[in-house]
């Protein structure tokens, strides 16, 4: 009843709060009674759009139950329509709301940087854009096939590899042909800048715009006598030939992206076809989620904002299997991606139509594999876990498993690590670590263990594990007993398994528990203490790195202690700082240009330091 009388209010107080809303463009943001938020869309008129959630009829189930989770919202008022959806692409991808449908871990997917703000561009792997005069092509759904096209560009065209320019020297890559040794002077920056653009126009797909000019070049070097120059470009006109030859004409000269849908459950996969100039010359897929009710124009729209908007290239057409929703809109603010006109197309027959259905079976086979790999790996997680609860002889199977594990260099940065696997699938959400505070300086294993076994359950935060694994023998197994057992968990499992022979010790139980090699449940055990393991080195790396870093600019005049952490947080590594222009240092907050000047000057101005 209470809760029903609350739910009464808050809809109260919301419908009034819309009622003050302005009738201008914008967007919204929904947020829960912890203040996350859950959704962002945008709207022609916030007032009528916010409103329309709150009427309580004719609502999806999905929305239903989004406004029941709705405690407050806030409104951004933007200057157009076009301003909104570029807004509201941001906020969903910073944000990754519950309720919207989002590009499933878009924020690791990885590009390739070509650095047009180095005299010497740089083409390498990035997965952080930034406006910082470069140029990115992206994104790769898959960083094997991004991998794939760094190493192809690497045996087409010799680019330099090396992050410092400050050697006099050829280094090997030179002498074996794969580096032109721009770090000694082995090529003027102009001529070093032609190859990059060439690179660039492989990288947009356009081979025929690749073959020609590496042709007119190659002639060029001819006619001056630079004959060397021309058996190069000539061997690079060769390779390029090779690659692109098996590249299939699919449709007339332009430039489209074919996008493909398919939906299983909950899941669904955009496939996208990218032809340039009339060729297929590669593909890629996305998985999406929170778009189980949603129809397919929505979800396809959604794949269009939240992709274009850091994407590299955006081409003359768009085909999709269903018309998008606010085609116009889309069309407009494409465009200005663009800087010309886009249109987004829904081909009914044809060859195009013919190349949107092949996308969508391509996305139907992705799902399909998917979900055969999903039920084969659930498969071995239920055996694992059944066979745990047998072994170990427990009441039920172990749903949530914890494990802890601890990371030092004699002492020092000692941390803790709490990794959860749920059904037998690693539950990063639920991850913790530690920094460590009774044993720093004097590495005591058992200490810390007590300590992060006592900060985990001292307030038996809820959900409690069925299972709780320590990584360590009878030492750690015992310290940890201690502390569990001691705040009034007494019923909670718990094991110690031992790296060097892989033995289970349990409680009060002198004799080892060991389990065959090919065991489905010491298997997942091992992967268990494995990944507790990878996440506190991790984050001991992540500190000792930062407590160099401090160590080193506290040599550099004019850095403080506000400017030491600013720095640490903009670059995150020593490397990154000595590689870094003056005015790439003075972008990280709080410097300004004399301490970008004496930073760079610490690292530079009597030579490479070692570090």
């Amino acid at each position: 009843m209470n809760d029903d009388l609350d739910r009464g209010d808050r809809h109260a107080e919301l419908t009034a709060q819309v009622a003050l809303l302005p009738e201008k463009p914008g967007v919204y943001l929904m947020r829960d009674a912890a203040g996350k938020i859950i959704y962002v869309g945008k709207a022609v008129n916030l007032k009528n759009r916010v409103r329309s959630y709150f009427q309580q009829r004719g609502l999806s189930p999905k929305t239903e139950a989004l406004v029941a989770r709705i405690q407050t919202f806030e409104t951004i008022v933007t200057a157009s329509e076009i301003e909104a959806l570029i807004l509201e692409c941001n906020l969903i991808k910073k944000h990754h709301p519950r309720y919207n449908i989002s590009l499933r871990d878009d924020k690791s997917y990885p590009f390739i940087k070509v650095t047009w703000n180095e005299e010497y561009p740089r083409v390498y792997a990035t997965r952080r854009v930034e406006k910082d005069g470069a140029k990115y092509y992206g994104p790769y759904a898959s960083a094997g096939a991004m991998h794939e096209t760094l190493a192809l560009l690497k045996r087409l065209f010799p680019l330099r590899s090396c992050r410092s320019m400050d050697s006099r020297r050829p280094c090997l890559e030179y002498h074996i042909q794969r580096c032109l040794a721009p770090c000694a002077g082995m090529i003027d920056p102009a001529a070093y800048q032609e190859m990059v653009r060439t690179v660039c126009l492989f990288l947009e797909g356009r081979s025929a715009d690749v073959e020609k000019n590496l042709k007119r070049r190659m002639l060029v070097a001819a006619e001056e006598m630079k004959f060397e120059l021309a058996a190069r470009l000539r061997d690079q006109l060769t390779a390029v030939r090779q690659v692109t030859e098996k590249q299939n004409i699919v449709t007339g000269a332009g430039d489209q992206d074919v996008l493909g849908l398919a939906r299983l459950g909950s899941q669904a996969c955009v496939q996208v076809f990218f032809v340039r100039g009339g060729k297929m010359v590669g593909r890629d897929r996305f998985l999406l989620s929170g778009g189980d009710a949603e129809p397919d124009g929505d979800i396809l729209a959604a794949f269009v904002k939240q992709y274009y908007l850091e994407a590299s290239f955006v081409p003359r057409e768009i085909l999709t299997p269903t018309a998008l929703p606010e085609v116009e809109l889309l069309s407009a603010w494409l465009g200005e991606r663009k800087g010309g006109s886009v249109r987004l197309l829904t081909p009914q027959r044809g060859t195009k139509r013919e190349l949107v259905q092949l996308a969508g079976e391509n996305a139907v086979e992705v799902l399909r594999q998917r979900s055969e790999r999903e039920a084969a790996q659930a498969g071995k997680c239920t055996a694992a876990l059944q066979e745990l609860r047998d072994r170990l002889e427990m009441k039920q199977m172990p749903q949530r498993i914890e494990c802890f594990d601890i990371s030092h260099i004699q002492g020092a940065e000692t941390v803790a690590s709490m990794v959860v696997f749920t059904g037998g699938e690693p539950d990063k959400a639920e991850y913790r670590r530690f920094k460590l505070k009774t044993v720093e300086g004097s590495p005591d294993d058992f200490a810390s263990m007590q300590e992060v076994t006592l900060r985990r359950y001292r307030e038996a935060a809820e959900p409690l594990p069925d299972l709780i694994v320590i990584d360590g023998g009878k030492g750690q197994l015992s310290s940890a007993l201690a502390v569990i057992r001691g705040v009034g968990l007494a019923e909670i499992p718990v094991i110690g398994l031992a790296k060097e022979f892989e033995h289970i010790f349990r409680e009060n139980i002198s004799e080892p528990l060991i389990l065959p090699r090919h065991s489905e449940a010491i298997r997942l055990l091992q992967q268990i203490r494995d990944e507790a393991h990878r996440f506190a080195i991790g984050y001991h790396r992540k500190l000792r790195a930062k407590r160099n870093l401090v160590s080193v600019l506290d040599h550099v005049r004019g850095i403080g202690a506000k400017r030491r952490q600013a720095l640490w947080k903009h670059f995150g590594t020593i490397d990154k700082i000595r590689q870094a222009s003056i005015d790439e240092l003075v972008k990280a907050p709080g410097m300004n240009l004399p301490a970008a000047q004496a930073v760079h000057r610490f690292f530079h101005a009597a030579g490479e330091r070692i570090l």
